[in-house]
């Protein structure tokens, strides 16, 4: 009888405890290995600290967040494959891509299985020109990035031979092309329009080519380590060319690789999320941790914190209502400032500046 009396006085003890909050599963996927890696880690850093800021606060509707993370390489057979894994986990959101070439076929998948998409840096037009319900991204898209090269590269290099080099990616070929399209439309026409093949370590040949025909600013519609490999090769030969590519030169890896060789090189990329009044709290927890969030961290970071958001808002997890509520329901308050959506899922505000990499390998707003 003292048996029965403890185990339900047990059993009413369990009832009366508080439900454990269930998990929500979401994912983070970029490159983590290959050429691209430096950029799937920033992507990692802002995701696992949002996902960390988020839990200490309770979670999303009282729900604990598990963060998926995944590696895509930048290749789209892989990315796709990551995009059927996190189908099978019963992600409710995927932070990413990265590379455009990626993202564009990762989203297919997404879309069926019915997962919201939000990507922190694929700028490429097609993938939300193309995309559906559930594909966001909140960085700009390359025909805005390529309209400001374009225009800069007409303005202050008038007269000079401009060489536009891509890597056939779905992002260096479609910024490089844009490029040329507000080159073109200002009055300027390049000297020379080409492909290099990414990966390889010698651009010995195509630097000859350059340095052949007399080129003094070499445009790179591609990615960091190819752009550095590039100009550092160019200086070798002798050149004095300029380097002029786009954001995924948002990184401190292409120093590494350029060296001395990068002092000068400008960019496009968006205002300095870490300079922005509202992520001053969040670059601290950064930098106490000896993290600098450059280039895609805090716009990973911004990615999942503009879900939650959505999320509280919609007062659910269901996918496609908090898609709904993403366009409907702006301006999101994030370390990248409010965040508006408009009907196909690009943001609506923010653009691209100049950057300059000086000779301590610190890129600097001009």
């Amino acid at each position: 009888m003292l048996k029965k009396s403890l185990l339900g006085a047990a059993l009413a003890a369990l009832l009366t405890l508080p439900a454990m909050a269930a998990d929500v599963q979401i994912g983070v996927a970029g490159p983590l290995t290959g050429s691209n890696a430096a950029a799937g880690e920033q992507m990692k850093i802002g995701a696992t600290q949002i996902v960390e800021d988020l839990n200490k606060a309770g979670g999303v509707l009282g729900q604990h967040i598990v963060l998926n993370v995944a590696d895509d390489a930048c290749d789209p057979k892989q990315a796709v494959s990551v995009a059927n894994q996190m189908a099978t986990k019963k992600v409710v959101l995927v932070a990413g891509h990265y590379c455009s070439g990626s993202s564009i076929p990762a989203s297919k998948v997404y879309l069926e299985e019915g997962i919201l998409m939000i990507s922190p840096a694929s700028t490429n037009p097609k993938f939300t020109d193309e995309g559906g319900w559930g594909t966001f991204r909140v960085c700009g898209r390359d025909d805005q990035q390529g309209e400001v090269a374009g225009t800069y590269l007409a303005q202050h290099y008038k007269g000079q031979k401009i060489a536009i080099l891509n890597d056939n990616s779905a992002y260096g070929k479609g910024l490089a092309d844009e490029t040329k399209k507000a080159l073109n439309k200002a009055g300027v026409q390049e000297a020379m329009f080409e492909s290099y093949t990414a990966g390889e370590k010698d651009y010995n040949a195509v630097v000859s080519r350059l340095k052949q025909a007399g080129v003094s600013v070499i445009y790179i519609g591609g990615y960091y380590t190819e752009a550095g490999l590039i100009i550092r090769q160019a200086k070798e030969q002798g050149m004095t060319a300029t380097l002029v590519s786009g954001d995924a030169m948002v990184t401190k890896e292409f120093w590494n690789i350029a060296g001395p060789a990068g002092t000068g090189s400008l960019m496009t990329f968006s205002p300095d999320p870490r300079k922005n009044p509202t992520a001053a709290s969040v670059v601290k927890e950064f930098t106490d941790k000896k993290i600098d969030p450059e280039g895609y961290v805090l716009y990973s970071y911004a990615t999942i914190q503009i879900w939650a958001e959505a999320a509280k808002k919609a007062n659910t997890l269901d996918p496609k209502k908090v898609a709904a509520m993403l366009k409907s329901g702006g301006p999101w308050p994030s370390v990248l400032g409010p965040v508006s959506f408009d009907k196909k899922g690009d943001v609506t505000s923010g653009g691209y500046v100049m950057y300059i990499w000086d000779a301590k390998g610190e890129y600097s707003q001009m």
